[in-house]
């Protein structure tokens, strides 16, 4: 049964790898917008829009308020309507999306806070637009600080990936709670959190030397 199980593996490592990077392309397709619109949005800032910047900032605080298990079951109706099933690895993704959004916001926008002010004013007094701000003085600055952000993102997606696993999901997580939890196979759960472990210190290991590699201080 170890043995079945450890020929799994490569199986559910392709199919959280599958999860996690679509999830990360879409959710930051989606995100890295909706931060620089929280933080351009905001008081003093190059496009101060008082009351669209609260409304987005209360829709993200609401969507990352949900613990991801509830949120998973809750817009069950939605996943199957987006993709045709609420079981699976690609169902797993519609949630995955949803919940790394708001977490995809927030982190950009605080790295984008970490420009010095006086490089917008120095801007400004140039006749730079709103959009030049953003696109020239904003984002190339904040850049090594987005993509060490970014990399926390995707350490998060691979544990959320793995939860939902315990409703179908597919990948490292169904495989540990079918082949290990529901066996009583330590040996399954183990060889699943090593394979856990290993990706998110690669993870990790290539985020900050790309961070570094993008941070010209």
């Amino acid at each position: 049964m170890f043995s079945d199980a450890l020929m799994l593996l490569p199986k559910a490592l392709g199919e959280t790898v599958y999860m996690v990077a679509v999830s990360m392309i879409v959710a930051s397709a989606i995100g890295i917008p909706l931060g620089v619109l929280l933080l351009a949005t905001g008081k003093n800032q190059v496009l101060e829009l008082g009351i669209a910047n609260k409304t987005l900032s209360a829709i993200v605080n609401c969507v990352r308020s949900i613990p991801f298990i509830i949120l998973m079951v809750a817009i069950i109706p939605f996943t199957r309507l987006i993709v045709g099933s609420s079981i699976g690895t690609t169902a797993a993704i519609v949630p995955l999306i949803i919940a790394s959004i708001p977490l995809i916001a927030r982190l950009v926008e605080t790295s984008l806070r970490e420009v010095p002010y006086g490089l917008i004013e120095a801007a400004l007094s140039m006749g730079a637009t709103p959009y030049q701000i953003i696109r020239r003085v904003l984002l190339p600055e904040a850049m090594p600080s987005i993509v060490a952000q970014l990399t926390t993102v995707i350490i998060v997606l691979i544990g959320e990936s793995a939860m939902a696993g315990a409703v179908g999901g597919g990948g490292l997580g169904d495989l540990a709670i079918r082949y290990g939890y529901q066996r009583f196979n330590p040996e399954v759960m183990l060889a699943t959190v090593i394979v856990l472990i290993v990706l998110v210190q690669v993870i990790q290991f290539l985020g900050n030397m790309l961070a570094k590699k993008l941070n010209k201080k």
